[in-house]
């Protein structure tokens, strides 16, 4: 396994060694010991899957302490773009983010800390999405930001009116609202 630094330090993609013969392929898609060997002594407690088409955003989204979700992403099948924004609200990468090519092929995954809001956007016909977290779901923690805020300038590789968001997301607040996370 090898880890990818980004622009923003605690922000990781893993990439797997891949063993492809004529039969396929093959490879360990997760050990405890890869975040460990550097430090990050995170332990996921659910694994969640989603379907969806091309132009779906999902996000930005993220739990509020006492239950914030640090997530490792991948994808299963199609490509989609994987986007982390920093809401720690000391961080001198707050309110940046980084933007990542997740696909079937290249088997990446991105392992997103404590203190970031999270979407993705599906830019193949279909999408299988897969991700751990190492905190179980809240109601009452979840929290969003508006996917398009103008203050993140993402480009999420889809024009906005070919974008499929969610009702609930379309309502996510913008950025400049959000108090930032204290961790």
């Amino acid at each position: 396994m090898e880890i990818i630094k980004t622009d923003i330090p605690d922000l990781l993609i893993l990439k797997p060694r891949i063993f492809g013969d004529r039969r396929g392929y093959f490879f360990e898609s997760w050990r405890d010991e890869w975040l460990e060997n550097i430090g990050i002594s995170t332990k996921f407690v659910q694994d969640n899957e989603s379907s969806s088409r091309c132009g779906v955003i999902r996000g930005l989204h993220y739990q509020l302490p006492p239950h914030p979700q640090a997530k490792l992403v991948r994808v299963i099948r199609g490509k989609v773009l994987d986007v982390a924004v920093d809401i720690r609200k000391n961080s001198p990468t707050y309110g940046k983010h980084v933007a990542v090519e997740l696909t079937e092929d290249n088997h990446w995954q991105f392992f997103i800390p404590h203190g970031f809001a999270h979407g993705f956007a599906v830019l193949s016909e279909q999408a299988v999405f897969t991700y751990k977290c190492d905190d179980y779901y809240h109601p009452e923690c979840e929290s969003g930001i508006a996917w398009n805020d103008p203050d993140l300038n993402i480009d999420w590789k889809i024009k906005p009116e070919d974008s499929i968001v969610s009702d609930k997301d379309k309502h996510n607040p913008a950025f400049n609202t959000v108090r930032g996370i204290s961790l």
